[in-house]
């Protein structure tokens, strides 16, 4: 009885070293030990703020070097305005359609 129950406890602690090696191999040279992360400081994209507008629409302002830009995300689309740059001017209003007089 007394060795059965010893043969468990040996069995188990074999069982978490071997599980502690292998996440400890996993730490030091998976994936994210093969790919260098660059300091933030040196990092060229960044989020400077985002802001919901509804469920599905969001408006993030996201800084690449030293540009801003002002993205609307939502619905399968993205939309993409420069803080502070020129808008297009808007087109001219499309003339109504006439129609031709009835004859009675």
């Amino acid at each position: 009885m007394f060795l059965a129950v010893l043969q468990a406890v040996f069995g188990l602690a074999i069982t978490l070293g071997l599980i502690g090696l292998a996440a400890y191999a996993a730490r030091r040279w998976g994936p994210a030990g093969m790919f260098q992360v660059k300091p933030i400081s040196e990092r060229r994209l960044a989020i400077v703020e985002s802001l919901p507008l509804d469920p599905s629409r969001r408006l993030v302002l996201v800084r690449f070097d030293d540009e801003e830009r002002l993205l609307l995300l939502g619905e399968g689309r993205m939309l993409e305005q420069r803080p502070g740059a020129p808008r297009p001017p808007p087109s001219p209003p499309e003339p109504p359609a006439r129609r031709p007089a009835l004859r009675v």
